[in-house]
């Protein structure tokens, strides 16, 4: 998907809600668009709905899946309704990604939303990759950058310059909830499990990844030419938050920085989704959310390793019990952990920069250009 920087595209103003609808989770952002594609957030919400329970084995959507999802969109569209303008109609825009792709019966969740009034569009991966780029690198403006996208039945990881079109783009059928299901049959996982599991997600990247890293995506700070720094930068027009949520965003940009000065680097590696934003909370122990702590935070592949390391070693119901991590998640969060461990291995990069700008700001930005 071709998205133009923000300085040559033009958005038509208005308010717009996306709703995407995933293997793990379903989501909604309600937001108004400004003609410069200056996006300002009006609500939030989410929840683990695990629509694809069952889909990599069976190919259906199990109906109590789908009636999961129906209630939680029915709240979706209450929420949307409250937020119309007085000067007319909110451009509603919902997507489904990898679980409806796989299932055959994807027409009858289709149905079953268009009783709510939702239009839903079961979108390919490519789409869903350029979806995901262009929400996740709008905070990055002029940046080159690799967006990983973990979820729960494919991962998108895409590479290319904030604001233009992706270089490369791939969605991979590999994700946290299909992870677990093919591989993570124990509880907790035994040890041979967690590494068939590493060696496939591995092959499956290896030649993808090995590009990326060829055409400089990727590394280490110091492995990129001397003049091909680029500053880490925080796009302030995109803030809505407080004062003090600005202050913890900055603070955490300002560790990118930093990190930065070691040596110049090919490229930011921005990782996206639950998996990622979990990583952070459960690091720093977050008893309550806290998105301005999560946006802009730097996570290093020691992170990852010891946060695997801890929960693969603990059962489910220990995990449930882990401060920082939404309980839902608990099931898949080590496939989840996997798969970015996996991921940054075979970039050769030792820490990425989560956002929590990924595909619902994509959505929006996409509709605002139609």
């Amino acid at each position: 998907m071709n998205q133009p920087s923000r300085q040559t595209q033009a958005y038509k103003p208005g308010r717009y809600a996306a709703i995407d609808i995933g293997t793990v989770t379903a989501r909604l952002l309600v937001a108004d668009v400004e003609a410069d594609g200056a996006i300002a957030e009006l609500h939030r919400d989410t929840a683990i709905c695990n629509l694809g329970v069952g889909v990599d084995k069976t190919g259906l959507l199990d109906p109590a899946a789908i009636a999961r999802v129906e209630e939680v969109v029915g709240r979706f569209v209450r929420a949307i309704d409250e937020l119309q303008p007085a000067d007319g109609r909110i451009t509603v825009t919902a997507n489904a990604t990898s679980a409806s792709r796989d299932a055959e019966n994807s027409g009858d969740f289709v149905a079953v939303l268009a009783k709510l009034g939702v239009e839903l569009s079961v979108i390919p991966g490519e789409k869903e990759a350029g979806l995901s780029f262009a929400g996740a690198t709008s905070a990055f403006p002029g940046e080159r950058v690799v967006v990983l996208d973990v979820g729960g039945g494919s991962s998108e990881i895409i590479a290319g310059q904030a604001g233009g079109a992706p270089v490369h783009a791939h969605s991979f059928n590999i994700g946290c909830r299909r992870v677990t299901e093919r591989y993570l049959h124990d509880d907790p996982p035994a040890p041979e499990q967690l590494s068939d599991a590493a060696a496939w997600i591995a092959e499956e990247m290896h030649d993808y990844l090995a590009t990326l890293v060829s055409d400089g995506f990727g590394g280490k700070p110091g492995d990129g030419p001397s003049d091909g720094r680029v500053a880490p930068r925080f796009d302030e027009a995109a803030d809505t938050g407080s004062a003090s949520d600005s202050a913890a965003e900055a603070s955490n940009f300002a560790e990118a920085a930093n990190a930065a000065e070691a040596g110049a680097s090919p490229c930011r590696i921005v990782a996206v989704a639950g998996t990622a934003t979990s990583a952070v909370s459960m690091r720093e122990r977050m008893e309550v959310y806290d998105s301005s702590r999560v946006h802009g935070a730097v996570v290093t592949c020691d992170d990852i390793d010891e946060l695997l390391a801890r929960l693969a070693a603990m059962t489910l119901e220990e995990r449930k019990q882990v401060v920082g991590l939404d309980p839902g998640r608990a099931p898949v969060i080590v496939a989840g952990l996997l798969i970015l461990q996996q991921i940054m291995q075979g970039l050769d990069a030792s820490s990425f920069t989560v956002s929590e700008r990924d595909i619902l700001h994509g959505i929006i930005l996409d509709a605002a250009a139609q």
